[in-house]
């Protein structure tokens, strides 16, 4: 789990993201989010190198097998969300949408 979080927000974040900026925004500590990031070196889903401007900094980027596995989660993820609301009518997901945004939204009516 922790690397598919890891995975999706370097993706939402950019390439260039630095361990402990994923790790704050992933809610580990920088320890943790290093050796996440070290799994996924040695997985061959992101690489690590030295920011140019500060050679004090890594900075990580994912590959292409990197995107694959966050593609093939997100196709698994919405092919579960479409089953199950195969049985909704239009109307039961029309109203399902307006409660999720407003949820979304802190509870206040949109």
């Amino acid at each position: 789990m922790a690397r598919y979080r890891l995975l999706s927000t370097l993706d939402r974040l950019g390439d260039g993201a630095s361990v402990s900026e994923l790790a704050a925004a992933i809610g580990v500590d920088q320890p943790r989010a290093s050796r996440v990031v070290a799994d996924c070196v040695d997985r061959g889903l992101v690489t690590r190198s030295v920011d140019p401007t500060d050679a004090r900094r890594s900075v990580i980027a994912l590959t292409d097998d990197g995107r694959a596995v966050i593609d093939e989660r997100r196709r698994e993820r919405r092919a579960a969300v479409e089953q199950a609301l195969d049985g909704f009518t239009p109307a039961e997901r029309a109203q399902l949408a307006a409660l999720l945004a407003r949820f979304v939204a802190g509870g206040r009516s949109t």
